[in-house]
């Protein structure tokens, strides 16, 4: 008995010590007036997404939006919230987030960095372009439309930019796919999306491969004028290019090889500082 009291007397001391040291963050709202509520949850909203609490920083910048839903920090406090979620890459909060802003706030001034927002989300969680279809599809969509509807912002160049590199990333998918068939001898699709490369991706470092693999597979079938037909379009537009001295070497067999000297481009990013706008 005395050592039953005993074990209970323990669990009960040691559940008091557990429940003293966990320190759990409870939202207090301090003052009376509407307003002066709604600002000093947007502060410490602010202030938790500076010590790194995301989550508890979000859950101010909803109460802004609660509390006084009219005011012009309800749509800063949703952008903040997307902008906390997308700092730690919790995307699809972000997306969340962003979409509920479009939804309810349509026409703010600040709409043209919620779709570069939304569009980054996207592009950020493009893995692998052979699987990420999806993802690469909604960032180019995003992407065009500030392209389209806030031409001359900061976020449409960066778009610009980042367009650029998702149409490589679209033309490395169709030359994987086209040397699957290749692999497999399989001449029809292999060519098709070779000249998918040509036709829609020519602008991408892998238009000179796509056009190569038309020469080499168009020789091997006994079409030689068409295999002539792309490595003159190779030579007249690459033809400092190994992939052209290798579609030469088919068409000519006592070519002799030159020195090459490739040029190296540059690549820059845009880094954006979003809390700026409502400090």
């Amino acid at each position: 008995m005395k050592i039953s009291n005993f074990l209970l007397t323990f669990l009960i001391i040691f559940t008091l010590i557990s429940c003293s040291e966990k320190e759990e963050k409870i939202s207090v709202i301090k003052e009376d007036n509407l307003e002066m509520q709604m600002i000093e949850a947007y502060n410490e909203g602010l202030k938790e997404f500076e010590r790194g609490d995301i989550f508890f920083a979000v859950k101010k910048f909803n109460e802004v939006e609660l509390l006084y839903p009219q005011s012009i920090w309800a749509p800063r406090s949703t952008l903040m919230a997307a902008y906390a979620y997308y700092s730690q890459l919790y995307f699809n909060d972000s997306i969340n987030e962003l979409e509920r802003f479009l939804d309810k706030y349509k026409n703010h001034p600040n709409t043209d960095y919620a779709y570069y927002l939304l569009a980054v989300c996207h592009y950020n969680q493009i893995v692998d372009e052979k699987k990420d279809l999806g993802e690469i599809v909604k960032s180019k969509e995003y992407f065009n439309l500030i392209l389209e509807e806030f031409p001359n912002t900061d976020f449409a160049e960066d778009a610009m930019f980042k367009l650029e590199l998702i149409q490589e990333i679209l033309a490395s998918k169709e030359l994987y796919l086209a040397n699957y068939y290749l692999d497999r001898e399989k001449w029809i699709p292999a060519i098709n999306r070779y000249k998918k490369i040509v036709d829609q991706y020519d602008t991408t470092i892998f238009i000179e491969e796509a056009l190569y693999r038309l020469v080499e597979i168009n020789y091997k079938l006994g079409l030689v004028d068409e295999a002539k037909k792309y490595s003159v379009l190779l030579g007249y537009n690459y033809q400092s290019s190994e992939w052209y001295e290798e579609s030469y070497k088919i068409l000519n067999k006592n070519y002799s090889k030159k020195k090459i000297e490739k040029n190296t481009q540059t690549e820059k990013t845009l880094l954006k500082k979003f809390q700026k706008l409502f400090e």
